[in-house]
Formats: C-alpha cells, sequence, structure tokens
C-alpha cells in the first residue's frame, strides 16, 4: 500500500484531482465573494497542496527498512547542492522546478491579498509566510527521511526566489483584475 502512494503518476493525478475539486469550490462561491477573489483563494489553496505533494510524496515509496544512523541527520548548507538532471517534463532540473513550483502560490497569494485596504502589506507578509512554508517543508524532509528526500538550503533559495517572481506576477494581474473593485461593487 505505502509503494502505490509515491511517483511523479501520484504527484500529477492528485494535482489533478485537487484542481478540480477546487475549481468547483471556486465555481460554487464566486457569486458570494466575487469571481477573483473566489479563483484566487481556490488557486491559492491548491497550489500550497501542489507543492506539498510534490515535495513530500516519495519518488519511489517509503523504505520503511533504512536504518535511522543512515539518514541526512543536518541540512545540507552546500548552496547549489546535489540536484538531477530533471523531473517529469521539466527538463530544466530540480531548480527550476523548485522555482517554477513556488510561482503560482506568490501569484495567488497577491491576487488574495490585494482584495483589502493593507492588501500590498499583507502580501509582502504573505511571501514571508510562503519562505516559512518552504523552511517547513525541508524540515519536514530532513526528519522523514524514510521518504527518501533531501533537505537542502538551495531549495528554500529557490522556492522563495519562485514566491517573489509569482509575486511580480500577482501585482501585474491584480492591476488588470482589479481584485479590490469587485468588493466594492457588493456591497
Amino acid at each position: 500500500m505505502i509503494e502505490r502512494f509515491a511517483g511523479t503518476a501520484t504527484m500529477v493525478l492528485g494535482a489533478l484531482v485537487l484542481g478540480v475539486v477546487l475549481l468547483a469550490v471556486a465555481v460554487a462561491v464566486r457569486r458570494r465573494v466575487g469571481t477573483v477573489a473566489a479563483f484566487a483563494r481556490s488557486g491559492l489553496v491548491w497550489s500550497l497542496l501542489v507543492i506539498a505533494l510534490v515535495t513530500l510524496v516519495p519518488l519511489d515509496g517509503i523504505d520503511l527498512e533504512r536504518p535511522v544512523a543512515t539518514a541526512q541527520q543536518v541540512c545540507s548548507l552546500d548552496y547549489g547542492g546535489p540536484a538531477p538532471d530533471g523531473f517529469l517534463f521539466f527538463s530544466g532540473g530540480q531548480r527550476m522546478l523548485n522555482t517554477v513550483l513556488f510561482v503560482p502560490a506568490g501569484a495567488f497569494l497577491v491576487l488574495v491579498a490585494t482584495r483589502w485596504r493593507a492588501g500590498w502589506l499583507l502580501a509582502v507578509l504573505g511571501l514571508g509566510v510562503l519562505a516559512a512554508y518552504s523552511v517547513g517543508i525541508e524540515i519536514t524532509q530532513l526528519e522523514l527521511s524514510r521518504i527518501g528526500r533531501a533537505c537542502d538550503v538551495t531549495d528554500i533559495v529557490d522556492n522563495v526566489l519562485g514566491a517573489g517572481l509569482g509575486g511580480v506576477v500577482g501585482a501585474l494581474l491584480a492591476v488588470v483584475l482589479r481584485p479590490w473593485r469587485e468588493r466594492r461593487r457588493r456591497r
């Protein structure tokens, strides 16, 4: 059973199922909260769950017989560390995947935050929370060494870079979509 919940096919299937469910949620609540807000909120939740899937689902299954002594004891501080050549359909390597993976979260976060007056401040704070989420994932990978993942500071840097790029994309989308206007119209 544990062996079945592993690999890239599990990650892709999980992302698709989550996408369909959260798309349905967005459609169901869009009249109540507004179209941009509904899709941005669902998109943010979807992107955070996809990040968890891609970073915490084992690639080859869980090795329950792996001795604790062989497990990674500390997070690698070797910047640029050992990154595989590619991952599924991302031929640019793991570093590119780590960056691209956080772009949607950053974009959706800014779209969600800019709905309120303090939105730009909330967006900056939210990007800090995304950085903390990345650190939390790396710590989880370190603690759960049996999932076959490794804690690496390079991943954190790449994730934060992706969240920042997503924040810029979200800011551009916010100027176009104007989520704050939707709030005023609904009153």
